[in-house]
């Protein structure tokens, strides 16, 4: 299994579509007895929170979310940690949103300090 996600911070490493995450949201991670947490903001997101469960290398979570726009959204993801070769952690993602259309993957890797 790969290394605590505790304190770790998270950015994706692409843009999403308008009114999602993207390349300035910043996540904070926390885990524990394989609960997992996190806030999130940054770029179209005011707010956002994230909770659930790790397995092995498998998180399942649900995310709810505050845009700038006003409107808020809900959704249901699956990530495999991955360790990256440099000791960085990696999430592979599958989501799809649970408040209204839309499904996809991304990816959102460990920021180091200088990149914050």
């Amino acid at each position: 299994m790969a290394r605590s996600l505790d304190g770790l911070i998270m950015a994706p490493v692409a843009d999403q579509a308008a009114g999602q995450v993207g390349t300035h949201t910043r996540f904070a991670y926390h885990e524990k007895d394989g609960e997992i947490w996190a806030e999130y903001a940054g770029g179209d997101i005011v707010r956002g929170h994230l909770v659930g469960t790790r397995k092995g290398d498998r998180l399942d979570f649900r995310y709810v979310q505050l845009g700038r726009d006003g409107t808020t959204s809900s959704g249901h993801c699956v990530s495999t940690v991955v360790e990256l070769p440099d000791g960085r952690v990696r999430l592979a993602e599958t989501w799809e949103w649970e408040s209204r259309p839309g499904s996809g993957t991304s990816v959102v890797e460990q920021v180091t300090e200088h990149a914050r």
